[in-house]
């Protein structure tokens, strides 16, 4: 059995597959992973994978030390089983790369749009051909509404949760609409643009707020809120010998 481990902005997941099918999903703090020593209890774990978007914590970093396998990290010398076109590979984001071959996995042979909403909201394609392209990378949810109240002198920081209408009648309601609906006619604008380019385009929604979304997407996207850590055990399965 595999244990993949994704450290995000805000918080870390750990997740336990058997071959490539997910077994159980835990969520953590991002600063540390109390959760290892359960999987191991609890599981036989062989071998493990970890893809983290910021420094390791000292906690953690004492966590994996003394973790009894070892855990392969992913960088941009790391064997994919697709082609990364992109030109600072040892730029790119782990989560972004683990979504790319989750999708191309799932969509072999297919031009795929994955779209990762979370504390940012990347746009990321994957060709036919199996080829990673690149993408774009813009503000997420949470973002935006901090950005508003930090930058102005008297936006509030408002709750999240509430009305949505097209047409704000207050300024919650304005800020909100503005933000969630302006995500959305983002995502649209990308599907849209990128369906001009990549013949038979399937798009993939995913990450921690892909469900806000949803709705404003085509109809016939895919939903997958573990993609990038399918993806992270697709790697590990493909360096198995390596």
């Amino acid at each position: 059995m595999n244990i993949v481990i994704d450290i995000g902005n805000t918080t870390g997941k750990i997740a336990v597959f058997e071959g490539d099918k997910l077994v159980e999903v835990l969520h953590q703090s991002n600063q540390s992973l109390d959760g290892l020593q359960t999987v191991l209890r609890k599981y036989p774990v062989e071998m493990g994978i970890l893809s983290s978007v910021i420094d390791l914590s000292w906690m953690i970093k004492s966590q994996l030390k003394h973790f009894p396998i070892v855990i392969k990290g992913v960088s941009s010398f790391t064997q994919l089983p697709l082609n990364n076109l992109y030109a600072s590979p040892e730029t790119l984001g782990d989560d972004r790369l683990a979504a790319a071959v989750g999708a191309h996995d799932q969509l072999p042979n297919e031009n795929i749009l994955i779209i990762d909403a979370g504390t940012c909201i990347t746009y990321d394609v994957v060709t036919s051909d199996g080829e990673y392209v690149g993408g774009c990378i813009s503000p997420g949810k949470t973002a935006r509404f901090k950005s508003l109240h930090k930058f102005t002198a008297h936006l509030p920081l408002i709750d999240e949760m509430g009305d949505i209408p097209t047409v704000g009648y207050d300024t919650q309601t304005g800020i909100r609409a503005g933000v969630i609906n302006g995500i959305k006619y983002e995502m649209k604008g990308y599907v849209q643009e990128y369906e001009k380019k990549y013949a038979d385009l399937h798009v993939i929604l995913t990450g921690g707020d892909s469900i806000h979304f949803e709705e404003g997407l085509p109809k016939d996207i895919i939903f997958d809120k573990y993609l990038v850590l399918k993806g992270l055990n697709k790697i590990l399965n493909y360096n198995r010998n390596v």
